[in-house]
């Protein structure tokens, strides 16, 4: 009986940990997959920082100033397409206040 014990908490110990590692293992992996913008979702060109558009508080960018109207038309939809693939989009900066102006 002692031996049967002895057993099962050696095994569950052995399930906890092997959980653990692997539950670790998965989150360096998917943080590993996440990257910033480097290509336009249009054109796959590599982005411009300086021609972007802005939806939701995200911050699409494109190669060139022909992309913007089409981002425009369905920019829920390329921010789709970029956060499938793993690209973290950069935040629209926030407004600053008048006494932040200054």
């Amino acid at each position: 009986m002692k031996k049967l014990l002895v057993l099962s908490i050696i095994a569950s110990g052995t399930i906890f940990f092997s959980g653990i590692l692997f539950a670790e293992e998965a989150a360096k992996q998917g943080a590993q997959e996440k990257k910033a913008q480097t290509e336009c979702p249009v054109m796959g060109g590599k982005i411009d920082k300086k021609l972007f558009v802005d939806f939701q508080g995200k911050r699409i960018y494109v190669c060139c100033a022909g992309c913007i109207d089409k981002v425009k038309a369905d920019p829920a939809k390329y921010i789709k397409e970029l956060e499938s693939k793993g690209i973290i989009l950069d935040e629209t900066p926030k407004e600053k206040s008048p006494a932040e102006k200054k």
